[in-house]
C-alpha cells in the first residue's frame, strides 16, 4: 500500500538523519541558523495570536459565568488553564505547522528540484543529517520557549482585557490566575510541544526532501506538510493527553 511505503520511507529518512551525522561543529552551526528560521522568526505571530486569544478567552469566560453565585476569579482560572492545557501547546503548534512546516517543505523541495541535494551527496555529505537534523534539534529546543511565551502573553492579554474592557476587576483576575495553580500543567504542555516540534519538522522535511518534479510539486508538498502535520498533531494530542493526564 502507498501509505505503508511512505511510512517506511519516512522512518528510513529519519534513521539516516540520525545514523551518520556530520561533525558536531557543523551540526552546531546549522542548528543556530535553523533556530533563527524556525524559532526567532516565529515570535511575532505567536505573540500577536496569544495576546488576542487571551483577551477573547477572558471576555467569553466572563460572559459564560454571569451568575452571582460563581466568583469572578473563575475567569482568571479558566484563562490560565485554557492557555496552559491546550492553546499554548496544541493551538500554537498548529499555527507553527502552517508557518514553519510549509517553509521547511518549500526550502527542501526547491533544493531537491534544483539538484542542490544531489550536489551534497556527490560531495560525500549525508544530506539528510546536514539538512534535516539541525531543523529537528532547533525546533525541539525552541518550540517550548515559544510555548512559554504564548502562556505569558496570553495571560497578559487577558489582564489587558480586564483593564481596557472593564470585564472583571483586575485583582479578581490575578487571584484566579494564582488559585490552585499546578506547575505540572506547564510540564505537560511543554512535553507535548517537544513532540509537536519533531512531528512538524520531520514530516515537512520528508515531504520536501522527496519532491519529484518542479515548482508545482514543491507547492503541493508544502500544502501536504501543513495538512499532515496538523492531523498528526491532533492525534498525538489525544494520545499524550490520555497518557500524561491520568
Amino acid at each position: 500500500m502507498k501509505i505503508l511505503h511512505h511510512i517506511g520511507s519516512y522512518f528510513l529518512l529519519i534513521k539516516r538523519s540520525l545514523s551518520r551525522p556530520e561533525k558536531a561543529s557543523i551540526i552546531y552551526r546549522q542548528t543556530l541558523k535553523e533556530i533563527e528560521k524556525v524559532g526567532i522568526d516565529s515570535f511575532p505571530i505567536v505573540v500577536i495570536v496569544s495576546l488576542f486569544v487571551g483577551a477573547v478567552i477572558t471576555i467569553q469566560s466572563n460572559y459564560n459565568i454571569e451568575n452571582p453565585i460563581l466568583p469572578k476569579y473563575l475567569v482568571g482560572l479558566t484563562v490560565r488553564d485554557s492557555l496552559l492545557l491546550e492553546f499554548s501547546s496544541t493551538m500554537v503548534a498548529l499555527i507553527l505547522a502552517g508557518k514553519v512546516g510549509s517553509s521547511i517543505a518549500s526550502e527542501l523541495g526547491m533544493m531537491r528540484v534544483t539538484e542542490q541535494i544531489d550536489a551534497l551527496e556527490v560531495m560525500g555529505i549525508n544530506s539528510a543529517a546536514y539538512l534535516i537534523l539541525p531543523k529537528m534539534i532547533a525546533a525541539a529546543f525552541f518550540f517550548p520557549i515559544l510555548g512559554l511565551l504564548s502562556m505569558i502573553v496570553g495571560i497578559i492579554g487577558g489582564y489587558l482585557a480586564c483593564i481596557l474592557g472593564n470585564v472583571i476587576p483586575p485583582a479578581d483576575y490575578i487571584y484566579g490566575i494564582q488559585y490552585a495553580f499546578k506547575p505540572y500543567y506547564i510540564t505537560y504542555a511543554l512535553t507535548k510541544v517537544v513532540f509537536y516540534a519533531i512531528i512538524i519538522t520531520s514530516i515537512a522535511s520528508y515531504l520536501g526532501y522527496n519532491v519529484e518534479g518542479g515548482a508545482i510539486e514543491v507547492g503541493k508538498a508544502s500544502t501536504k506538510a501543513v495538512v499532515q502535520s496538523s492531523i498528526l498533531i491532533l492525534m498525538i494530542n489525544l494520545v499524550l493527553t490520555r497518557l500524561i493526564l491520568q
